[in-house]
């Protein structure tokens, strides 16, 4: 069961009139060229890319908790669905500005969708609709965990109250540890998917070079359950050259830095779905050129520009 909260003439003219009708209308027509150039940037964006939402990033809109749009949810029961087990979906309130992009996030080993519930409301107040869940046990596999996140999204575009605001055909996954790892799984499974970021992610499979998805890795310096020297690094190295990926890893975090509200996590979140998923190339500014080495950053790498 679902529950809502509240929280888009034939002879000839003479030639003066001629010349004077041609300057008329090149003046007319310069006019309109100018008029077209003066048009607002979101606007001309929007005729290039029917995909993009909200107005234009800055460094600030990317960095707060909140976005440009008012959320509201609504719980999935795990009695109402097959496949995985159930959790709460965060969506734009405003039907103004047609479907959304979505993912969905599976939280990792002994964990609940609490332990990833802050990403909800911060991904869906940027324009998607975000569908944190639960899996069938806490101890599920990061495989499981893939074909769990698969479930997840055929049920928010197939079957749940919100399916008439998300397009199907931009998806996305995420997740946490064995989430993760399972959010590589889902990429492997379905290469339809636009994009994927495993956070802090644990998988004993370390290649991935069926993967067809723009896939942002995110490790932790300090982890000491997923190393990134035998998880996260290698899952980066083994994606396949020509794929859009990247690699960040955070500065003076642990494993289970991604449980917390975090900025950083947050930030590039958004750029790589907003990039990926909407293809609105506003957010490349905050991939390309590659983010240096700061106070929350140990490394990043990537390529640049991006391809997709």
């Amino acid at each position: 069961m679902q529950q809502h909260a509240q929280h888009h003439a034939d002879s000839p003219a003479p030639r003066r009139r001629r010349r004077t009708g041609r300057l008329t209308g090149l003046a007319a027509a310069t006019a309109a060229l100018i008029g077209l150039g003066n048009l607002s940037g979101t606007g001309a964006h929007a005729a290039d890319n029917p995909y993009e939402r909200g107005p234009a990033p800055t460094q600030a809109s990317i960095e707060a908790l909140r976005g440009p749009y008012a959320v509201s949810q609504t719980s999935v029961s795990s009695l109402a669905v097959t496949g995985f087990g159930g959790g709460t979906i965060y969506y734009p309130t405003t039907t103004a500005d047609g479907t959304f992009g979505a993912v969905a996030i599976s939280p990792g080993f002994t964990a609940y969708e609490s332990s990833i519930a802050w990403l909800g409301p911060r991904l869906a107040s940027q324009g998607f609709v975000v569908f944190t869940i639960d899996t069938n046990t806490t101890m599920d596999q990061p495989d499981s965990r893939g074909d769990q996140l698969l479930a997840a999204l055929d049920y928010l575009t197939q079957r749940s109250s919100v399916r008439g605001r998300v397009d199907a055909t931009r998806l996305g996954v995420m997740g946490h540890s064995m989430g993760g790892g399972g959010s590589l799984e889902a990429a492997k499974d379905r290469p339809s998917l636009q994009a994927a970021i495993p956070l802090t992610p644990w998988n004993l499979d370390k290649t991935w070079s069926e993967i067809r998805t723009p896939t942002m890795i995110i490790g932790a310096d300090g982890d000491t359950i997923a190393p990134v020297s035998s998880h996260a690094e290698p899952f980066y190295q083994n994606l396949p050259s020509s794929l859009d990926k990247a690699y960040l890893e955070l500065n003076n975090a642990t494993h289970f830095t991604p449980n917390s509200n975090d900025t950083t996590i947050a930030k590039y979140s958004i750029s790589w779905l907003k990039r990926f998923i909407d293809n609105d190339t506003r957010y490349e500014q905050f991939l390309c050129p590659l983010p240096r080495p700061s106070l929350t950053i140990e490394e990043y790498r990537g390529n640049c520009p991006h391809t997709s």
